[in-house]
C-alpha cells in the first residue's frame, strides 16, 4: 500500500514546496557560473531542478522491488507529448476509444531521468494526464510524481477526488465573491442575459447589501431586482423575459477592518450546465457531503431549504427566477434530522433550536404545498405533483417543444416561432396546449423530466414516489415531536385542505381571535393564530396515507406498487423502480416489501444497477418516439440509493450490496476507461455514459481532468462505498465484472451451508474451515488496476471466503413501534442507513 504522504490531495501533494524539496535530485551543489553576483541560482521554479547544469552520476539504478518509482517530468512538455501521441479523437481526454500506442516512457528522479519506466494502459495514461493538469494549476513546471498516484486504485481514487476536489468545485456563494460565477446560466435562452438577482420582499437589507455590490463591483454589471409579496404564476411569466438567479439565506460576517457584512450560506450544485441549487439534488448531495464529513456545507444546503420555504414559499425545483411556481420532491425532514443528529452533544440547546426553524418548515411546506390544492386531491386522499405555471417552461432548449407546436402552428399557417409567441403571450387560446404544458411542468417538478410513465398526465397521478415521501414526512415530524420536543410543538397557524388537522385547542384560539378583530381590536403578535402539534396527530396522518396507498396503489398479483390516477380513478400500470421508495420511507408492510423483493427486483435489476423502468411499460422506441431519459434503460443515482437505503431498512442486505456492486461497478469503469469522467446518469443495461437522449449527459465535457463530478453521482459513490464488504471493494478495484462476483459469492454460499453441514455431523473435521479462509494478499484500497486472471482468480478466493460473515447480516431489521393505534402503521424500521447510522445522542 503507497504512503499516505503520496495520494493526499493535490493542494497537498503539488502545493507545498517542501514536500517537491525533499525529493530534489538534481542540481549542483557548487556555485557555477550561472549563480548571480547574489548568489541566486538559475534552478527551475517548483522543484529545484536546474535545468542547465546536471549532477553526472554513477552506477545511477531505481531497484524498483525495493524503493517505489517517482518519475520527473517536465509538465508542459509530457502534456505536449502524451496528447499529441495518445490523444487520437482530440477530446483532451485519454480513453478507450483512443487508438494510440497507449504507452508513455518517463525518466526517473533518481537517476536524474537516465533510467526509463514505461507508463502503460488507458489508466495509468489518463491519471498521468490528470496529474499534469494539476501541477499546472499549482504553477508547476517540473514535478517529481510518484508511480503510486499513477496506478492508484481507482476505488480510492475516485473517492479522494470526490472528497478533496469534486464537493468544492460544485460549492457555490450568493454574495459579492461568488455572484460572477453563480449569475451563469446557461438555460438562459432570453436576449437580455445580463446577470440579474432577485430578492424576497421585506429582505430589505439582504436587498441593500446587493444594490452596494452593484455599485462596488460595476464589472459585474449586476442588476437588482425585489420580488412583490405576492408572487403569482402570472408575475412569474412575465420576468421570464428578465431571469435571474434567487436569493438564498446570508450570514453576518465581521471583516478584518472591524466592519459588518453580509456572506451567502454555501450550497452544492449539480454540476454542468446546473449552476444553481436544486431541490431533490441537495438531499442526495447531503448525504455524500455527510459521509465525507462535510457537516456544516451539509446544515448549510437546510437553511437554504428553509429561506426557501420561508420566503417563496416552497422548496424550488432550483432557485432561478423561472422556478418560482415550482417545486421538487420533498426530501427534508429525513435531510435535517441526519445533519441534527451529528452536530455537536455540547450545544444540544443551540441544535435544538436550530431544528424547531427547520421542522417548522417543514410543516408549513406540507401543508401548504403538498396538503393544499391543486396538489391535494380531496377524493383519494393523496399528493401530486402539480406546478402552477402560464406559457411554455422557458428554461428548456429552443427546439424542445417544436413537435408539440409544429401542427397548432401549421394549422394558423404560422412558424413555430410566430405561433410559441402568440402563445406565451395568450394572444392564442389552445386548451390542448394547456393541458400539454400543465403535465409537463407537473413532470418537471417531480424531478423525473422526463419519461413515458409521467407523459402527457403527471399532474394527474398520485405516484408512489411523492406519496412516500410524504408518509416520511409525517413519521419523521411525529418522531421529531415526540422525541425532542416533549410531544408538543407550536407553529404559526398554516392554512391546509382540512381545518380538523388542527386542534380543537387551535380553532378556539383562532375563533377568539377572529372575534375580536370584528371588534375592531388589534391582534397582537401574542395573539396570532397558532398550531400546537402532537405525535398523536401526525401518526394518524401517516397511518391514513399508509392505508391509502395500500389500497390505491398496491397491486398483490404483481408485487409492487405504482401510481395512481385521480382524473381516471385507476391504477397505472407502468412498472418502475420508484416502488422501492416505500421500503425506503417504511410504509411497507414486512408482506409487501418481502414480495416486492421476489416479484418487483427481478424487473429492474441489471448489470449496471437498477433500472428506471422496464422495457416493456417504457414501449417501443421510433423517430416519432424518442427515448426518455428517465426509462429503459438509463439508471440514475436517486433510485439507487433510495433502494439501498430500503433494501437495509428490511434486512436484505445481501440484495442491497449487490445492487449497489453492479451502480458503483458503472461507475469505476467508466471512471477507469474515460479519462475520469463521473456523469449524470448512466445507460445501465449497455453499460455506457454515452447516451442518445433528449438532453444528453451532464459531467461529461471536461478537458485533461474532471473538476466537478456531478452531484448526486458523487455522493451516491461515497455511500456506496458504505455498502462494500472488503472482498466486494477489493473486487471493485480490480474493476471486475458483477455477473462473475456474485457468481463467485454465490458458489461460496452453497459451499458455506455444505461446510456448515459437514461441521455439524463431525465438528472434528477442519478441512472445510481451511478451505473456506483462502485468501487472496493485500488490504481493501490498494494496490493497482490489475484485470489479469490470476487477480481474479484470488479476489474470487476472497469474496468466496467472506461468503459467511455475510449470512449473519441477512437478516430481517429490528422493527420499532409507536405506540399509535393502527399496528400496521407503527411497525417502523430502524435508520440503519449504512455509513448514514444515526448516532446515539447521550
Amino acid at each position: 500500500m503507497p504512503p499516505s504522504t503520496v495520494v493526499v490531495p493535490a493542494n497537498e501533494y503539488y502545493a507545498n514546496a517542501n514536500y517537491v524539496s525533499r525529493n530534489r535530485t538534481l542540481g549542483s551543489s557548487s556555485k557555477t557560473g550561472s549563480q548571480s553576483a547574489s548568489g541566486t541560482d538559475t534552478q527551475a521554479e517548483s522543484g529545484g531542478v536546474n535545468t542547465k547544469y546536471r549532477r553526472q552520476r554513477r552506477g545511477s539504478h531505481d531497484d524498483k522491488a525495493i524503493k517505489p518509482l517517482r518519475f520527473l517530468i517536465d509538465v508542459e512538455e509530457t502534456q505536449r507529448l502524451i496528447l499529441e501521441q495518445e490523444d487520437t479523437d482530440g477530446d483532451f481526454q485519454i480513453t478507450v476509444n483512443d487508438i494510440g500506442p497507449k504507452v508513455i516512457t518517463l525518466g526517473t528522479a533518481d537517476s536524474a531521468g537516465f533510467n526509463k519506466y514505461d507508463i502503460r494502459g488507458t489508466y495509468m495514461l489518463s491519471n498521468l494526464l490528470q496529474e499534469l493538469s494539476l501541477a499546472q494549476d499549482y504553477g508547476r513546471k517540473y514535478v517529481v510524481l510518484d508511480e503510486a498516484r499513477l496506478n492508484e486504485n481507482p476505488v480510492d481514487r475516485l473517492s479522494r477526488m470526490i472528497r478533496h476536489h469534486f464537493w468544492d468545485g460544485l460549492t457555490r456563494r450568493i454574495d459579492a465573491e461568488g455572484l460572477e460565477t453563480i449569475s451563469n446560466d446557461p438555460k438562459n435562452r432570453s436576449k437580455n442575459t445580463a446577470p440579474r438577482i432577485y430578492v424576497p420582499f421585506g429582505e430589505d437589507e439582504v436587498l441593500e447589501y446587493y444594490k452596494g455590490v452593484s455599485v462596488s463591483k460595476p464589472n459585474l454589471q449586476l442588476e437588482v431586482e425585489q420580488l412583490p409579496k405576492d408572487i403569482t404564476p402570472k408575475y412569474v411569466q412575465s420576468i421570464n423575459e428578465k431571469p435571474g438567479i434567487l436569493a438564498l439565506a446570508m450570514t453576518k460576517h465581521m471583516e478584518e477592518d472591524g466592519s459588518e457584512t453580509l456572506k451567502g450560506v454555501p450550497f452544492v450544485v449539480p454540476g454542468g450546465r446546473f449552476n444553481e441549487m436544486y431541490g431533490w439534488d441537495s438531499y442526495f448531495e447531503s448525504l455524500g457531503l455527510l459521509v465525507d464529513g462535510r457537516l456544516e456545507l451539509a446544515k448549510g444546503m437546510v437553511d437554504n431549504f428553509v429561506y426557501e420555504i420561508q420566503h417563496y414559499g416552497k422548496i424550488l425545483n432550483a432557485n432561478r427566477s423561472y422556478y418560482l411556481t415550482r417545486t421538487q420532491p420533498p426530501f427534508l425532514t429525513d435531510m435535517m434530522l441526519k445533519v441534527y443528529d451529528r452536530l455537536p452533544f455540547s450545544l444540544e440547546t443551540e441544535n435544538k433550536q436550530w431544528l424547531a426553524v427547520a421542522l417548522t418548515a417543514a410543516i408549513k411546506e406540507y401543508l401548504t404545498v403538498w396538503m393544499s390544492q391543486p396538489r391535494y386531491d380531496p377524493v383519494s386522499g393523496l399528493s401530486r405533483f402539480y406546478s402552477e405555471g402560464i406559457g411554455m417552461p422557458p428554461e428548456t432548449e429552443a427546439t424542445h417543444f417544436d413537435h408539440v407546436i409544429k401542427p397548432f402552428a401549421d394549422a394558423m399557417d404560422l412558424s413555430i416561432e410566430a405561433y410559441s409567441k402568440l402563445y406565451n403571450e395568450g394572444a392564442v387560446i389552445e386548451p390542448a396546449l394547456d393541458t400539454y404544458f400543465k403535465h409537463d411542468r407537473a413532470v418537471r417538478e417531480s424531478g423525473h423530466d422526463t419519461t413515458y410513465r409521467l407523459d402527457n398526465c403527471c399532474a394527474d397521478l398520485a405516484t408512489i414516489d411523492l406519496n412516500a415521501l410524504l408518509y416520511k414526512y409525517e413519521v419523521d415530524i411525529a418522531e421529531t415531536i415526540q422525541t425532542i420536543y416533549g410531544d408538543s410543538f407550536e407553529t404559526p397557524y398554516f392554512d391546509c385542505y382540512d381545518d380538523t388537522l388542527a386542534t380543537q385547542e387551535t380553532k378556539e384560539a383562532a375563533t377568539d381571535g377572529q372575534d375580536r378583530n370584528l371588534k375592531g381590536e388589534q391582534e397582537t403578535e401574542s395573539t396570532e393564530r397558532k398550531m400546537m402539534h402532537t405525535s398523536e396527530q401526525w401518526f394518524e396522518r401517516a397511518r391514513i396515507r399508509q392505508e391509502k396507498l395500500n389500497r390505491y396503489c398496491w397491486n398483490e398479483e404483481r408485487g409492487m406498487f405504482f401510481d395512481y390516477d385521480t382524473r381516471l380513478e385507476t391504477m397505472c400500470t407502468y412498472e418502475s423502480v420508484t416502488t422501492f421508495y416505500a421500503m425506503w420511507a417504511g410504509c411497507a408492510d414486512r408482506d409487501k416489501a418481502e414480495r416486492m423483493m421476489t416479484k418487483a427486483l427481478p424487473l429492474f435489476e441489471v448489470k449496471g444497477g437498477l433500472v428506471s423502468g422496464t422495457e416493456s411499460s417504457r414501449g417501443y422506441i421510433t423517430l416519432a418516439r424518442p427515448n426518455r431519459q428517465w426509462d429503459f434503460p438509463f439508471g440514475w443515482a436517486p433510485h439507487q440509493i433510495i433502494s439501498w437505503i430500503g433494501f437495509e431498512k428490511y434486512g436484505f442486505m445481501e440484495e442491497a450490496r449487490r445492487t449497489c456492486y453492479r451502480w458503483l461497478y458503472t461507475i469505476t469503469k467508466s471512471f477507469v476507461d474515460f479519462n475520469g469522467v463521473v456523469p449524470e446518469k448512466f445507460d445501465v443495461v449497455n453499460m455506457t455514459h454515452k447516451v442518445q437522449v433528449e438532453y444528453g449527459n451532464v459531467g461529461v465535457d471536461f478537458k485533461f481532468i474532471p473538476r466537478e463530478g456531478f452531484g448526486w453521482m458523487n455522493a451516491s459513490y461515497q455511500v456506496g462505498l458504505g455498502y462494500m464488504d472488503r472482498g466486494l471493494r477489493r473486487a471493485l478495484g480490480a474493476v471486475m465484472d458483477p455477473t462473475k462476483v456474485f457468481k463467485s459469492r454465490s458458489q461460496a454460499s452453497l459451499l458455506a451451508q455444505a461446510n456448515a453441514a459437514t461441521f455439524e455431523v463431525n465438528k472434528s473435521d477442519k478441512s472445510n474451515d481451511a478451505v473456506i479462509k483462502t485468501t487472496a494478499g493485500g488490504e481493501s484500497g490498494s494496490g493497482t488496476v490489475d484485470n489479469s486472471s490470476t487477480l481474479s482468480n484470488n479476489l474470487e478466493n476472497k469474496i468466496s471466503s467472506e461468503q459467511q460473515e455475510q449470512q449473519q447480516h441477512h437478516h430481517p431489521a429490528e422493527q420499532h413501534h409507536h405506540p399509535v393505534g393502527d399496528q400496521s402503521l407503527v411497525e417502523q424500521p430502524l435508520d440503519v442507513t449504512t455509513r448514514l447510522r444515526r448516532p446515539h445522542r447521550t
